[in-house]
Order: C-alpha cells, then structure tokens, then sequence
C-alpha cells in the first residue's frame, strides 16, 4: 500500500467512525411539561410552568436522561425580553435563566446520567416570536439581547440556536454563542407547504450558504413537520458541517402568533415512537449525525430513538 493509499484508507476510516457516532438531543420539554403540569396555557408556557412547579422541570429532564438524551436544553425557551415584557415581568430573566440551569444539573447528578456524560445546552430562541421573522428586532438589538443570554449562562457545556426563521436572526444568535467559546448547534424552522425554504420564505440552499463558514458544531432543522423536515434536509448534507433534524408533532403550527398560547395547536395521532423513529432514521441514512425532537415529542419517543440506534449498532454520544 502506498503511502497515499495509506492515507486515504485512515480518512476513509475516520469518516466511517464519524457517521457510526449519533449526537442524540432530548424531546419537547415545553409540551411535556404543558401535559404533565395540566396548568392552564400561558404564552411564556414551559417557563410559566417553571415558575409555578419547578420539581416537573427537573423530573422531566431526568426522564430524557433516562430516555438515553445526550444533550439537555435548558428550560428558558420564552425567556426573553420580548415575551417577558409582553406577559411577565423583566426582573423574571435573570432568576429564571439560574434556576433553568440549576434545574437541569440536579437532573443530571440524580440519574447518574446511565447511558453517559450528558451535556447542558443554553438556549438561544427567537426574540419575539418563533415563525415570525417579520418581528425580528434591529441587528443591534438581537445581538444585545443574546450577550444577554449567554451571560447568564457561564456554566452551560454549549449553546443551542434553535427554530430560528430566518437566516438574520439565525445567524447573529450563532455568532453571540460562538462567541462564548463553546459549542454551538444552530438550528431553523422550515414551511410545512413542500416548499424547502425557511419561514421567512429564504430558500434552505441559501441559509446553507449563509452561515457554512461559521466554526459551527452542527446545523439543523427542527420544529417542522417531519415531512417538511425530509423535503429540506438534503441542502444540508452538503454544507460541510455536522447536521441533522429534531421534528415537532404538531399537524400544524401556523396558528399560533406571538403572545398566543400553544391550546391553538393541535397533536397529530399518528405520530408515535415507532413512527417518530422511522423519520429520524431516513435523516439518518441520508448522513445526519444529530437527531433528537422538538414539540410533541416525549421521553418515550426518544428512548425509542435510543434503542433503534443502539440495535443498529451506532454510538450515541454528545457533542
């Protein structure tokens, strides 16, 4: 063998090894918490149950964990400044941001983590509204308010940008997280219409283009029908990052408006484990490397996520 074919068989190897090793997320923490809580629904939503009953947040993330969940995010999608000033109280942002993080940790030291080390995800979400990209603040305000967040959380082990609508608000998101040193997995929400573009009508090939050259650790798609989610992964597969997809279970999320509550929206029935895994294995078998789920998709759908790479032989890691 010659000293090409040497290396070209160790990086052939390497990549094997990479494809082989699957970043499993969690589930919809807010829609878990929504059902188990039965509190009436509230536009700050899994925060406003937070603030209510805390010990459901912990108990939720220790389900996940147990699912055999790598990578927990924190339980701060709604804390914002935005959403607090609209249906809270802006002196709610920083304790807010602390007990998310604490509550996430005590979950973390209770299970033991069984499957592994589990990583702690801050949680960079849209400002004002998540399908809304029109609402999107000025770049000097989406990046005032993200130092924000990442400020408080020194302790994270990385950063998730996530259902970002538009490549704008996307991309600043990223940038602030990078910033902090950590890594980063940024993700958008795409149209449920067939249509492959974000929710800003941006097509997925131009997103792609847009933020390819950032140092990410991965790129996903996530609050999407998993149909919608199957017709724009394959833009992803040549961005040259890591990438993958976490669905939500919803037939559709476009009643739902800045300030609403998530009552507006209705759970599919034919979305269970089984047929939640079979989606995320096609995203798997066209090179996905991170897979987790979004709205709707619970501790029982990730452990059989879990199982079904387990028995197929994959490694299930973080990041």
């Amino acid at each position: 063998m010659t000293a090409q074919e040497r290396d070209e068989a160790k990086d052939t190897a390497v990549w094997n090894e990479a494809l082989t090793k699957i970043v499993l997320l969690d589930g919809g923490l807010g829609q878990e918490l929504h059902k188990r809580s039965r509190l009436p629904a509230h536009p700050l939503w899994s925060l406003q149950v937070m603030r209510k009953r805390p010990e459901l947040v912990q108990s939720v993330h220790e389900d996940f964990i147990r699912a055999g969940a790598r990578v927990l995010t924190l339980n701060t999608y709604t804390a914002t400044a935005a959403r607090l000033a609209r249906s809270g109280d802006l002196g709610w942002f920083e304790p807010l941001q602390e007990q998310a993080y604490d509550l996430a940790a005590a979950a973390r030291q209770t299970t033991g983590c069984p499957f592994g080390p589990v990583q702690l995800a801050g949680c960079l979400p849209p400002l004002v509204g998540s399908f809304r990209s029109d609402l999107v603040p000025s770049d000097d305000e989406c990046f005032e308010q993200y130092r924000a967040i990442v400020e408080t959380q020194p302790k994270v082990d990385c950063f998730l940008c996530e259902t970002m609508s538009s490549v704008r608000e996307g991309r600043i998101a990223a940038e602030v997280a990078l910033s902090a040193g950590k890594p980063v997995l940024l993700g958008f929400t795409v149209r449920d219409d067939g249509s492959a573009a974000l929710r800003s009508g941006e097509p997925v090939e131009d997103m792609v283009a847009a933020v390819r050259e950032l140092p990410l650790r991965g790129l996903l798609l996530n609050c999407s029908t998993p149909e919608a989610i199957r017709r724009a992964l394959p833009p992803l597969a040549g961005s040259g990052l890591p990438f993958g997809a976490y669905a939500n279970g919803f037939e559709s999320v476009d009643a739902l408006e800045p300030g609403g509550t998530v009552d507006v929206l209705t759970a599919r029935e034919d979305l269970g484990p089984e047929e939640y895994a079979t989606f995320a294995l096609e995203w798997l078998a066209s090179g996905a490397t991170l897979l987790g789920g979004c709205c709707e998709v619970g501790p029982s759908h990730i452990r059989h996520l879990h199982e079904e790479l387990v028995e197929r032989g994959y490694s299930v890691t973080g990041l």
